[in-house]
């Protein structure tokens, strides 16, 4: 499903229009973002919770030449998936 698609499903499912749907998707999407940088989780109980995690500094390998590589250290979004969503897929 791709983000067309979505705001479709959630005009259909909310009988809002597809611009305030799409509207409301991109303001999840960009609260979501905000609080991301600010370092603060967002759960939603049942759906999951975000997060970021610092990865540390490591030493690679290029597959190609096999020579040693720095991955410099970064943040990464985590994603910890709720009962709710786990159970609705199996």
């Amino acid at each position: 499903m791709n983000k067309g698609e979505l705001v479709d499903a959630i005009a259909a499912e909310s009988e809002l229009s597809k611009k305030d749907s799409k509207e409301a998707l991109e303001a999840i999407v960009k609260i979501v973002g905000e609080t991301l940088k600010k370092g603060d989780k967002l759960t939603l109980v049942g759906f999951g919770s975000f997060s970021v995690a610092q990865r540390a500094a490591r030493t690679g390998r290029n597959p190609q030449t096999g020579k040693d590589i720095k991955i410099p250290a970064k943040k990464a979004i985590k994603f910890s998936v709720g009962s709710e969503l786990s159970e609705a897929i199996q």
